[in-house]
């Protein structure tokens, strides 16, 4: 059962489930079993076809470093094949406790463990930290480094005079006045009327 029509027999292939047999002109070949399908059971589960794990991985995942240790695709994964392979990799010298230590947030009593999406580096101290204590007034910063935009600021590259100064404050309040006179922190309240 080949395909095609009378007029071009070599057009096309029947689907090869046993109750569609369908005529389709863009079939598909399933890479597990190597059968020719139609566009409606070209998927594993639609045709149920026993080789549908035949490009999966399996790993097991080392109690002790948290390691993953991949099972070989010959494998059948029974109980002694599993105590073999952590066995192999105990005495491998890669399982190691020390690497089982998640890195958390770098304020002292954060106990926040930092994954790819939770991670935030400080600019001026280069310390990662959570995304709670992100911002150099929730961790500290006590980097004596100039920020990025000062420095540009500086050197001409283009950044605009606010972003400049808000830079250079450093984190300070620019409403508390240092010199300590009452009279320069009250309004004015005279009104000059032209």
């Amino acid at each position: 059962m080949g395909g095609g029509t009378e007029a071009f027999p070599d057009l096309g292939k029947h689907c090869q489930l046993s109750d569609c047999k369908q005529l389709d002109f863009l079939p598909f070949k399933c890479d597990g079993c190597h059968k020719v399908f139609c566009v409606e059971h070209r998927s594993y589960k639609s045709h149920e076809c026993p080789n549908s794990d035949h490009n999966s991985r399996k790993v097991l995942v080392c109690e002790t470093c948290s390691m993953s240790i991949e099972i070989p695709r010959n494998s059948k994964g029974g109980e002694d094949e599993i105590a073999l392979m952590f066995d192999q990799h105990e005495r491998s010298g890669d399982c190691d406790p020390k690497k089982k230590k998640k890195p958390t947030c770098g304020v002292r009593r954060c106990k926040e463990i930092l994954t790819f999406s939770n991670t935030s580096s400080c600019k001026s101290c280069e310390i990662k930290f959570c995304l709670k204590h992100r911002f150099q007034s929730d961790h500290g910063c006590k980097s004596n480094r100039v920020p990025a935009v000062a420095a540009a600021g500086r050197g001409g590259g283009g950044v605009r005079p606010f972003l400049v100064a808000l830079a250079a404050r450093n984190g300070q309040d620019c409403t508390k006045k240092t010199n300590g006179s009452a009279s320069a922190s009250k309004p004015s309240t005279s009104v000059k009327a032209y």
